[in-house]
């Protein structure tokens, strides 16, 4: 709830995910299906989906892989790429590195990266939720915690027509209803 509305989703909205993932919506049973392929150029992805029609999805997203220059793939071809941790993204108030680091630990955190706005901190992805509601308790602002896949390794595109096709990927993939998460190993560049 709080990413939604972090991203200015309509409270409507999440209603209707909230109900959808708690299965309120009827007799409509919904499955988690994830997806797996490469983008443009042997860019790794993976697709987390929640729905009531797994070919409606499957053939979406096949069809976003297939228009976009890249090709899905069977389970398990690049989920071995990633690994599952537990992010939360607190404000970095100007709070003293080592005292940040000794929270980290008090709350179950492995380990932090301190930024110039905000401190990353990492735990195991069953953690998030009580490593976010101890930070919180120590008077941190946590702007962000959830489970997400770390790419092991990132790939460059060189290639503007490839970055085009990587980014529209990426956008119609995000755009579908039924997406719940992308993850990728594109090393995107930086906005200027």
């Amino acid at each position: 709830i709080a990413k939604a509305k972090s991203n200015n989703m309509p409270n409507d909205t999440i209603e209707r995910g909230i109900k959808k993932a708690a299965g309120d919506m009827g007799s409509v049973n919904y499955e988690t299906v994830t997806y797996e392929g490469y983008g443009p150029s042997g860019v790794a992805v993976i697709v987390e989906c929640l729905t009531d029609n797994k070919n409606r999805t499957a053939g979406d997203i096949r069809h976003y892989f297939d228009k976009f220059g890249g090709n899905l793939g069977t389970i398990g071809c690049v989920s071995f790429m990633f690994s599952d941790k537990g992010i939360v993204v607190v404000e970095n108030t100007g709070i003293d590195e080592d005292t940040a680091m000794e929270d980290c630990f008090d709350c179950g955190g492995d380990d932090l990266t301190v930024e110039e706005d905000t401190i990353i901190m990492e735990c195991a992805p069953n953690d998030v939720h009580s490593m976010r509601e101890a930070l919180t308790a120590k008077g941190y602002n946590v702007l962000s915690a959830e489970a997400e896949k770390i790419p092991a390794n990132y790939t460059q595109l060189t290639d503007d027509d490839a970055i085009k096709k990587m980014q529209l990927l990426l956008d119609h993939l995000e755009e579908n209803d039924d997406v719940q998460n992308v993850y990728h190993n594109w090393e995107m560049p930086d906005e200027d």
